[in-house]
């Protein structure tokens, strides 16, 4: 399904059912403590029913599943609610999944103790999808939103790859990411009150392969690109890698993550 907005690369289409494949295999990268520290604060665990918006190929899910809560995720693509279900399938992992956009979920009120979002939260509708999220939580429910993204200026790998991506695709506007707390729109504070708000760097290990796959599945590629440009862009940058890059080696990232209650 294409996916049009002019905040968004211009108003360019992306599709991320176009890059399932490779996002299932390349972008399961949070280290562990990106999701222990969700737990520290007592949510998506046992107890609990959690309702992950974007879900993808089910990443939050799966890497959370073994703290015991009940798991939904919802993603506006079919082909990535696809590859959730074939992951959880062979995790042997009881999550249900739906096919929805934020905007149009279904559930009675009151259904969840938290919703999670993660890498998507600024795709939504925020004036749509703020009350109805509220209507979804419980009474004091909390709504966990969460980013990662590897810090260009800092690391000079992650750099020049994002420069690649650009030759081929001017107008994503994924690069050049700098350090900054989660947003909460404006349309948040009638439901919400901010809980927790905290934010730190940490070293995401990759191969040559891992790094080229993360890149390819981004929506400046693989979610966007023809499969020539595609195929054009990876050869490229395989090249550059193999000469550039060792075998295996860490990218910086930074880490955010907000903890909403409803009111």
């Amino acid at each position: 399904m294409d996916i049009f907005s002019q905040n968004i690369d211009g108003g360019k289409a992306f599709d991320w059912g176009r890059t399932s494949s490779d996002y299932a295999k390349y972008r399961d990268i949070y280290p562990p403590v990106f999701f222990d520290k969700v737990a520290e604060h007592g949510l998506c665990v046992r107890g609990q029913r959690v309702l992950d918006l974007g879900t993808g190929t089910g990443v939050v899910p799966r890497a959370m599943y073994h703290y015991g809560a009940e798991w939904v995720g919802s993603d506006i693509s079919e082909n990535q609610i696809a590859q959730a279900k074939r992951l959880a399938e062979e995790g042997r992992m009881d999550i249900d999944y739906v096919v929805s956009s934020a905007e149009e979920l279904d559930f009675p009120d009151g259904s969840f103790d938290v919703i999670t979002a993660c890498q998507c939260f600024f795709y939504f509708d925020y004036d749509v999808v703020m009350p109805k999220l509220a209507r979804l939580l419980k009474d004091g429910g909390r709504l966990v939103i969460l980013f990662m993204a590897w810090v260009p200026e800092d690391d000079a790998l992650a750099k020049v790859s994002e420069e690649l991506v650009l030759k081929y695709n001017p107008k994503w506007t994924g690069a050049g990411y700098e350090r900054k707390p989660v947003y909460i729109p404006e349309a948040a504070e009638r439901y919400f009150e901010v809980e927790v708000s905290e934010d730190y760097d940490l070293p995401v290990h990759f191969t040559r392969e891992s790094w080229n796959g993360r890149m390819k599945a981004c929506r400046g590629v693989g979610a966007s690109l023809t499969p020539e440009e595609t195929a054009a862009w990876e050869r490229e940058h395989m090249e550059m890698l193999e000469r550039t890059a060792p075998a295996e080696f860490d990218i910086l990232h930074h880490a955010a993550m907000a903890v909403l209650r409803k009111k």
